[in-house]
C-alpha cells in the first residue's frame, strides 16, 4: 500500500449530483442502505493484511512512517454489481483492543459491526474525488469493465475505548443504479 497519489480530503462535497449526494452524505449504516435496495448483496473480501498505509491515512490514525496497520479491502455487491469499494485502517497496536475482531470478519460486513454498537462514535465524513494514479481509485476500478474519469470517495474514523479504525468508501457508478 506504498506511493498514493496525495488526495485532498473536504469536509463538504462541491460540484456533485442530487444522486452522488445522497449516498456520499448519507450517515447511517451504508452496508444496511444497500442491502435495502437489493435482492442478492455480498461481501467479497480482496485484500486483508498488515501493511503501510498512505501518508495521508498515517496524519488521521496517528501512525509513524513505516510502522504496519491491518489494512481490508472488499467490494459491496448488490446482486452482481459492485457498487462499493471500502478501504479500512486499523493501527496494529489497536489490534488487540477494541478492534481485535477485525481479523476475523471474513465476507461479513464491517458496517454491521460499526453500527450495532451505540458505543461507537463516529467522525464528521471528509470526501475526495479519486482519479487515475491514486491507489485505491485503481484498486477500485479493477473490477470495472469501463473505467469513470474520477469516482467519489468518502471516509471518517469510527472510535471505540480511544482506539479508531478510518473507513474509506469509494462509490462505483452502479451505485447510481439503486434508488436513493
Amino acid at each position: 500500500m506504498i506511493s498514493a497519489q496525495q488526495s485532498a480530503w473536504y469536509p463538504t462535497l462541491i460540484s456533485t449530483s442530487f444522486a452522488d449526494r445522497s449516498w456520499l452524505q448519507f450517515r447511517g449504516s451504508l452496508t444496511r442502505r444497500i442491502q435495502s435496495q437489493c435482492e442478492s448483496f455480498r461481501v467479497q473480501p480482496v485484500f486483508q493484511s498488515l501493511a503501510t498505509v498512505h501518508s495521508d491515512e498515517r496524519v488521521v490514525m496517528n501512525i509513524r512512517h513505516g510502522e504496519l496497520a491491518m489494512v481490508r479491502e472488499v467490494y459491496l455487491y448488490c446482486g452482481n454489481k459492485p457498487v462499493v469499494f471500502a478501504h479500512s485502517v486499523v493501527a496494529r497496536k489497536d489490534l488487540r483492543g477494541a478492534w481485535r475482531g477485525l481479523s476475523g470478519l471474513g465476507n461479513k460486513s464491517l458496517g454491521t459491526v460499526l453500527f450495532t454498537n451505540p458505543k461507537i462514535k463516529r467522525t464528521p465524513l471528509e470526501f475526495s474525488q479519486l482519479s487515475t494514479g491514486h491507489i485505491l481509485y485503481d484498486r477500485a476500478c479493477h473490477k470495472l469493465q469501463k473505467l469513470p474519469s474520477y469516482l467519489w470517495a468518502r471516509r471518517s474514523l469510527f472510535t471505540l475505548h480511544g482506539q479508531s479504525i478510518l473507513v474509506t468508501e469509494v462509490f462505483l457508478p452502479a451505485i447510481l443504479d439503486l434508488k436513493t
